[in-house]
């Protein structure tokens, strides 16, 4: 008896936590949406520093590192279903297309799709192979799905670093004759602001999770 009252407990206040979480994510994309129709990233591009880094993406910054050095924000981190955070990679794979449509209709240098230096529909179209055999039926091993989120990682950060370089701010290096400006324009903020953070995190949480299991194992 005192079993199945724990279990309910814990399975609602599991909702009231996935209520929450969407309804802070919800907010922050209305908030986004608001900053966008005011025009206050594509009017100032060039001010010091980028509107978009100050106003959408150093929040997005804190909050995961909060999640990382803090007690509270690991504790979070190491709930989080693992399958439910691989399977969403999957969103990439939209992404991907509308970098290539764009980079089509030149509103983004070429070098930021898969026809150029992004490579990383790779994580997009494997993560659902990835979750399916890695968590549904284990038949991938740890060490495997570990290497996976490290080679997805590293595809995820070329491409910001590519993105930072080649968009019209004062930290432009590269791609001077298409710059990226539709970074600066709804909804393609939505990309650094909230896609982005969320699919880095991911990897994040899940690397940590990999390691402190293998950690744990070998003790």
């Amino acid at each position: 008896m005192d079993y199945l009252l724990g279990s309910k407990k814990f399975n609602l206040e599991k909702k009231r936590n996935s209520l929450k979480i969407t309804l802070v994510l919800f907010g922050w994309l209305t908030v986004q949406f608001i900053f966008n129709i005011k025009g206050l990233y594509s009017d100032f591009p060039n001010s010091i520093p980028p509107k978009i880094a100050l106003f959408g993406i150093a929040h997005t910054s804190l909050v995961i590192a909060v999640l990382f050095f803090t007690h509270s924000g690991r504790t979070f981190i190491d709930r989080l279903p693992l399958k439910q955070i691989t399977y969403l990679n999957v969103v990439r794979i939209p992404v991907e297309i509308v970098l290539f449509s764009l980079a089509f209709h030149q509103m983004i240098p070429v070098i930021m799709s898969f026809e150029g230096l992004n490579f990383d529909i790779f994580a997009g179209t494997t993560a659902s192979l990835i979750a399916y055999c890695g968590y549904t039926k284990m038949k991938i091993g740890r060490s495997w799905i570990l290497l996976w989120n490290i080679i997805s990682l590293g595809l995820l950060i070329t491409i910001i670093i590519i993105a930072i370089l080649s968009a019209p701010s004062p930290f432009q290096k590269i791609i001077f004759d298409r710059p990226e400006f539709a970074l600066f324009f709804f909804p393609i903020t939505w990309l650094p602001t909230f896609v982005v953070p969320m699919v880095l995190s991911g990897h994040f949480g899940s690397i940590h999770r990999l390691v402190k299991r293998k950690e744990t194992n070998e003790n």
